[in-house]
């Protein structure tokens, strides 16, 4: 009987602790939109401008990697615009919708934030 109130004190203090360092390591909005710029503009580099056209020694694909890169602050605050976060306390939920040009396929992407990381389960096209 008291090899059990040890054991269930000892999964209580666990728990507890677990739970402490899921609300101390929920990331925040700003750190959502970090990451997603980088998730952005490597995507962009190694699946758009890879398909410029060749030629002038790959001069299309360099000036598009540029471009990107230089554009990076404005990648970010087109996604803090169209971020909403549903927050847990324990970890958050982020729901980007991106749609640059009407002209341009839009795309929405559920990532669960936890433990300072983030892993994106869905992602579609619109």
């Amino acid at each position: 009987m008291k090899s059990l109130n040890i054991l269930k004190s000892a999964i209580g203090i666990t728990l507890a602790g677990l739970g402490l360092s899921m609300v101390a390591s929920n990331p925040s909005q700003s750190d959502y939109e970090e990451y997603a710029g980088r998730q952005l503009s490597n995507y962009l580099k190694t699946n758009v401008c890879t398909e410029a056209p060749k030629g002038f020694n790959n001069f299309l694909e360099r000036e598009c990697k540029k471009l990107v890169d230089t554009g990076r602050p404005k990648l970010k605050r087109i996604i803090a615009e169209n971020t909403y976060r549903h927050n847990f306390v324990f970890f958050s939920i982020y729901s980007t919708d991106l749609a640059v040009h009407p002209l341009l396929p839009g795309y929405h992407v559920e990532t669960l934030g936890a433990f300072q990381n983030f892993y994106i389960y869905q992602a579609e096209a619109q």
